[in-house]
């Protein structure tokens, strides 16, 4: 083969050889966001269970108080 093929071929080499690192850096890059993302959507879910709405267990909570309310009302 002559001198010329052999460059082409190691120059070829080359682009592709920086294209795969490019690529893999890319994915590790993406990698380290999801994960990021992961700890971020689970930090929103635990902010979300602490400060959801008091349970239907409120009305119930208001009727054992009715008398105590009623009393600091009379005072």
């Amino acid at each position: 083969m002559p001198v010329v093929a052999w460059c082409t071929l190691a120059i070829a080499a080359l682009i592709i050889l920086f294209a795969a690192v490019g690529l893999l850096r890319v994915i590790l890059h993406l990698r380290h966001i999801r994960d990021t993302l992961r700890a971020v959507t689970g930090g929103v879910r635990v902010v979300a269970d602490r400060t959801a709405p008091v349970p239907g267990a409120l009305a119930s909570v208001n009727a054992n108080l009715k008398p105590v309310r009623d009393f600091c009302e009379s005072v």
